[in-house]
């Protein structure tokens, strides 16, 4: 198995869930800074030029949501995806709640101050991204008052994914008034078998 990955990105999200599982990989960086994204042998594995990639055999898959799904799916008894239906149907709501509500306004923050050019780069719609951000994490903070895990009482994959997520967000500056959400992504990040969080993964390819 094989997992291309940049070390800030939303392949942290893999990375994680394959270390959780314990299965080994080969770990190949993709320099985004150094424009490897667009060589062509990488678009031959993910013609949209994004990361991760992961690569199992014959089967390539892209999108880090769908990566980790199809992980926790090929090895059940790790139990990282639930095997009740209503608990299942959770740990997918709230995948699908972090991906929607939460990762979409901090990809508009990122874009509006750092990816666009400069002159694309709107003020306003930075302020209505980080409004956006900040009243789905009033949800989510809420929810998660009394809870360890988003799901059940053990680790799952919507865990995993909205840790990550998080941790962009504090990078943003925007978990200052969740202190439920910051204690839940920093005992996440104290795992074992957690990655790098975005801060050191950013400094680590200095």
């Amino acid at each position: 198995m094989r997992l291309y990955e940049f070390a800030p990105t939303r392949s942290i999200r893999v990375r994680w869930m394959l270390q959780e599982l314990g299965v080994d990989f080969e770990a190949v960086t993709v320099n985004l800074a150094a424009g490897e994204h667009r060589r062509p042998e990488f678009l031959k594995l993910n013609p949209a030029g994004k990361l991760p990639v992961l690569v199992d055999d014959d089967f390539v898959l892209t999108e880090s949501v769908a990566i980790v799904l199809y992980l926790a799916e090929k090895y059940p008894h790790k139990g990282l995806v639930p095997t009740d239906l209503k608990q299942k149907a959770q740990v997918n709501r709230w995948l699908l709640f972090t991906v929607t509500e939460l990762e979409q306004p901090l990809w508009r923050i990122a874009r509006h101050t750092a990816l666009y050019p400069e002159h694309l780069r709107l003020a306003a719609e930075v302020s209505l991204a980080r409004q956006d951000f900040t009243d789905m994490a009033a949800v989510m903070e809420e929810y998660m008052q009394y809870r360890k895990f988003i799901v059940g009482d053990t680790l799952t994959i919507a865990d995993i994914v909205a840790a990550y997520t998080l941790d962009w967000a504090n990078e943003t500056q925007l978990l200052k008034d969740f202190p439920q959400l910051l204690e839940y992504m920093e005992r996440m990040y104290d795992r074992p078998n957690a990655p790098l969080r975005i801060a050191k993964a950013i400094a680590s390819i200095r």
